[in-house]
């Protein structure tokens, strides 16, 4: 069985010296490589496409995340593991936008680092469940503020009349639902295509389904 080949980034000798120790106790891993800043790790995973990168998300002059933007675009086969000291929530997502494959707290047990190592190096990720619930969290949180501005531009009335234009009526059948004139109806369509930059009812409805205009009602 081939060994897992690992490039390990940190600014610190002392913790490259103790991750490198911890490792090698593995007979099925396998340390190609040290670097101690971002553009030295970008450089030695292209040299040496390991299977995984276990880099601190803290160095001196480019960052780890950047270093893992870069590394995973250059380079998409080589899984890159942020190791960190901090459980920051904006720096987790940050990473993972980055392309990292695992976001690990320098605080778990050797065991832990070891099977994120290993799930990466397979083609998994690894973050631990308080922060995959705080990813999840914070991405429906995202997905609900998309949404919340796609139709903040139209007013309650404007709301309506593309609700019932997204199920496919008429002016007509809208007017009577709504108890209003069909110039009216007219007029109000004509504000919602230009606000929501579409040409035709199809792709005004389209849009409404997109972003679950039913929720907003």
């Amino acid at each position: 069985m081939a060994k897992l080949r690992i490039l390990l980034v940190d600014d610190h000798e002392v913790v490259r010296i103790g991750l490198k120790a911890l490792l090698m106790q593995r007979e099925d891993f396998e340390v190609v490589d040290e670097a101690s800043g971002g553009q030295e790790a970008i450089r030695k995973a292209l040299m040496y496409r390991p299977n995984v990168v276990v880099m601190d998300v803290r160095l001196s002059g480019m960052s780890g995340i950047e270093a893992c933007r870069e590394i995973t675009k250059v380079a998409p086969a080589v899984k890159v593991i942020i190791l960190t000291s901090y459980g920051d929530d904006d720096m987790l997502y940050e990473a993972i936008n980055a392309g990292a494959s695992g976001y690990v707290l320098k605080q778990v047990g050797s065991n832990d680092l070891i099977r994120a190592i290993e799930n990466v190096g397979l083609g998994g990720g690894s973050l631990d469940p308080t922060s995959t619930s705080k990813v999840f969290a914070k991405m429906r949180e995202q997905a609900r503020k998309r949404e919340e501005s796609a139709f903040a531009q139209l007013t309650e009335q404007e709301l309506k009349v593309l609700a019932h234009l997204a199920e496919g009526r008429t002016n007509r059948e809208i007017a009577d639902l709504l108890s209003l004139g069909e110039g009216t109806v007219r007029n109000y369509v004509s504000a919602i295509f230009s606000k929501l930059r579409v040409s035709n009812r199809a792709e005004a409805a389209a849009y409404a389904a997109a972003h679950n205009i039913k929720d907003y009602l």
